[in-house]
């Protein structure tokens, strides 16, 4: 039972924050996002403002904050060293665009990068959610993987592909693939040999 308790807890603890979070998404879309308070959102989810900055301590965290840092770190931790950077890193971030895109979760992806794309406050935050993708990315292939500095200009050069695929996805208006948008991205960028599903 002592073992369920930190469970259960982290389990309320993002049900929470995920709440929290879908109630800002919608409301920052409908009333946009500078017109709309933290209180607004505390309010719509049912939890005080306290309880909002405890879980999202700033307000661009309310559309900044996922998951998709610690699932593209896993799958390049995870893949073989045998491969060239870029393909590792591009398999990473084909396979965590399926994740991140499966069922609902797509749409409110693609409300969340509507709002990046048109709110400056946002853009800039991104940019600090960006370095710290490449970081994690570095950190996950690890010091076998050569110079720091290869591994930080194969992230860099894998990332901005994976930003313009994000940015016609959101053009698109979300009607097609957003996997198959950066994995032409990234063979646009790297050709087929850096494609990211060779074997």
């Amino acid at each position: 039972m002592p073992d369920q308790q930190p469970t259960l807890r982290a389990q309320r603890r993002a049900e929470t924050q995920r709440t929290i979070q879908a109630h800002a998404v919608r409301l920052f879309s409908t009333r946009g996002y500078d017109a709309t308070t933290v209180a607004d959102v505390a309010e719509a989810a049912g939890v005080s403002p306290m309880t909002v900055y405890r879980h999202f301590p700033t307000k661009e965290d309310l559309v900044l904050v996922d998951q998709h840092r610690e699932l593209v770190a896993e799958r390049v931790a995870a893949s073989s060293a045998g491969q060239p950077l870029v393909s590792r890193i591009g398999r990473a971030l084909v396979e965590s665009a399926d994740v991140l895109t499966e069922g609902g979760a797509r749409t409110f992806l693609l409300a969340r990068l509507r709002l990046m794309i048109s709110t400056p406050a946002l853009r800039a935050r991104h940019l600090d959610s960006h370095y710290a993708l490449q970081q994690a990315i570095v950190d996950a292939l690890g010091a076998e993987t050569g110079p720091a500095f290869h591994a930080q200009a194969a992230a860099a050069a894998c990332l901005a592909a994976m930003h313009t695929a994000l940015i016609r996805w959101a053009e698109d208006d979300g009607r097609s693939e957003l996997p198959d948008l950066i994995e032409e991205a990234l063979t646009a960028a790297f050709g087929n040999g850096g494609g990211p599903r060779l074997p």
